[in-house]
């Protein structure tokens, strides 16, 4: 699914990750560890020393079969956001996914790309026949929680110290969106 969101500060192209983006991909996913490392379980450290030529093999990986797949908003030809949709691997789980890597830079927040990203996600994985979605959000990110909640998700659990960053320990919310496929 690729889709055009009007927002006050312009035209942002969503769209699945292409192989000539992945430096640009790395770029963004390095800053939202450093712009939010509590809202992830990745650490910069350890996915700065991934190389560009990963991330090639990963957006090829993905392209190419039916497991995974990445979306990117995009604005005048700058990465602004993305996340991502892994489905589960055995067959036994296949009809759910998982959504990961959530991020919008801040200057975009607030103009329902985080909802895009994701429903386009979701839009790849009912078309595939998924029934349910899942996600995890560290429980004091109140914006990112409002957001999930606006995409239709519902909490079905806690996991408690979940992420700890910096010797602080924070609990994830557990979210669940059940969809219809089609």
């Amino acid at each position: 699914m690729d889709g055009l969101l009007n927002t006050p500060r312009g035209v942002v192209k969503i769209r699945p990750a292409e192989l000539v983006d992945a430096a640009r991909l790395r770029a963004l996913r390095l800053e939202s560890l450093l712009d939010a490392p509590v809202a992830f379980a990745a650490d910069y450290e350890r996915s700065e020393a991934e190389t560009v030529e990963r991330w090639e093999r990963r957006i090829n990986e993905y392209a190419q079969g039916s497991q995974s797949v990445i979306y990117l908003a995009e604005a005048a030809g700058e990465l602004i956001g993305m996340t991502g949709l892994g489905r589960g691997h055995w067959q036994k789980t296949e009809h759910g996914g998982v959504i990961w890597g959530v991020y919008v830079q801040p200057a975009w927040r607030g103009l329902h790309i985080a909802e895009a990203l994701i429903e386009a996600c979701i839009a790849w994985g009912r078309g595939l026949g998924m029934t349910v979605v899942k996600l995890g959000v560290t429980a004091n990110n109140a914006p990112a929680l409002r957001c999930y909640l606006r995409c239709g998700f519902t909490v079905y659990g806690v996991d408690p110290q979940a992420i700890c960053y910096n010797g602080v320990m924070y609990d994830e919310l557990l979210m669940a969106k059940f969809i219809a496929a089609t």
